[in-house]
């Protein structure tokens, strides 16, 4: 049985973690007052699971946040595909991302909440799942829970991984550490060449690259949604600003306002990445003078509706397919980084992105590249794009057309990448 060196920074973390457990259950209790965890799955955080353990093989897979977790969804099918009799058991972190799966996984896949990397919750974790295969997205190191999966035989693989140089730097004060921790997976498939670089400087072995963020399905489409939101327009243009931040609302709304002053009638679609948001994006654009109703309360658009503020989970899909031009949030705030704008793309939407969206650099280079997106500097340049993509549906067709075509192109390195994962899982 294979174990993960203890070096004494790891064997420090243990302990330090070990002895503040028992400060988990009161610190869990008033997150959740908070809406930062959920009340009533609090056991599943200190690796106390009610739900039973699959007979057969089980494959462990976890993805801290929305987008982490989504990206979860075609590693998902394709390991059904290609192994039928095996279990799935999937891990997040937050509120929001346990909602969003719950509503995207397939049927028989199992979610939990991740427990918290303590040693005590670690073991009864890892005790009850008995996972062959453990497969981590993106940045997740947690020492007490790999260190503790190793020991006990299981398959470690740490997929689309992606670490900032502040990461790497933080590491890189403990060598001896970040290289025991990487040297416990098997597999380690980075996202990018900067990730690349920083990991195999701290000691991984690497095989080719994977973004599972650029792999999967379009998100789902509600029919009813559609149509009631066709309806609600009732001819007039829509521009979505999707999975927004504070301080972008105002700034989408003002270049909105301008794009539209001389236009065609619009309405402003608003969805923020954090729907619980909802009430304070609706009175800052009461504010500025917009018809305002709120999806979350059951205000239906209507006629006099000109800002409709989408804060509700998993009907993306519907409000996408349906808009004139979409603004990907995240890039016009700095220190956010932008978010992935390929679930936009797959549904063929002409997409915006601010300057700062340098956590899918990559990919808009990309699609900047293919004529399948479109790079607002400043408040200004978005209200010009926004205008000309509501004048010209032909061109904004064009766009849309090309994003589909470059997200459909991207499945090849999921395939390449099963035939490493799949030596991972239990025959």
């Amino acid at each position: 049985m294979s174990r993960t060196p203890r070096t004494l920074p790891l064997a420090l973390y243990a302990a330090a973690t070990g002895l503040l457990e028992p400060l988990a259950p009161s610190l869990l209790r008033r997150r959740a007052a908070r809406g930062k965890e959920a009340p009533d799955r609090l056991n599943e955080r200190l690796g106390r699971p009610d739900l039973p353990r699959p007979d057969g093989p089980l494959a462990w897979l976890h993805g801290v946040s929305v987008g982490e977790s989504l990206s979860l969804l075609p590693l998902i099918a394709a390991l059904r595909a290609a192994r039928p009799g095996l279990s799935i058991l999937v891990t997040s972190g937050t509120v929001t991302s346990a909602q969003v799966l719950a509503q995207r996984l397939p049927p028989g896949v199992i979610h939990q909440f991740a427990p918290v990397d303590a040693p005590g919750a670690a073991a009864r974790f890892l005790d009850h799942w008995r996972p062959d295969a453990v497969l981590f997205v993106e940045s997740e190191l947690w020492p007490n829970l790999i260190v503790a999966a190793k020991a006990r035989g299981a398959r470690l693989a740490l997929i689309s991984a992606r670490m900032t140089k502040a990461s790497a730097d933080g590491w890189g004060r403990a060598p001896g550490t970040a290289r025991a921790l990487l040297q416990a997976f098997d597999l380690v498939l980075a996202q990018d060449g900067d990730t690349e670089a920083r990991l195999a400087a701290l000691g991984a072995t690497l095989g080719p690259r994977l973004n599972l963020k650029l792999v999967g399905e379009a998100p789902p489409v509600d029919a009813a949604i559609v149509a009631a939101l066709k309806a609600g327009l009732g001819g007039r243009k829509a521009v979505l600003a999707a999975s927004t931040h504070p301080g972008e609302e105002a700034l989408v709304a003002q270049a909105f306002r301008t794009a539209t002053a001389e236009g065609p009638p619009a309405v402003l679609l608003v969805a923020p990445r954090h729907p619980e948001r909802g009430p304070d994006v609706a009175s800052e654009l009461q504010g500025l003078g917009f018809t305002v109703a709120r999806r979350a309360a059951g205000e239906p658009l209507t006629p006099r509706t000109d800002a409709y503020v989408v804060d509700t989970l998993g009907e993306l899909g519907g409000f996408y397919a349906t808009s004139d031009a979409v603004v990907m949030g995240g890039s016009f705030v700095a220190g956010v980084g932008g978010h992935n704008p390929l679930e936009a793309a797959r549904l063929e939407a002409a997409i915006v992105t601010g300057p700062h969206a340098f956590n899918a650099r990559d990919i808009y280079a990309a699609m900047l590249a293919n004529a399948a997106a479109i790079e607002a500097a400043d408040a200004g340049a978005l209200a010009r794009h926004i205008a000309g993509l509501l004048a010209n549906p032909m061109i904004a067709r064009r766009i849309g057309e090309a994003a589909a075509d470059y997200a459909a192109r991207q499945g090849a390195a999921l395939i390449a990448a099963m035939a490493l994962i799949e030596p991972l899982l239990a025959a």
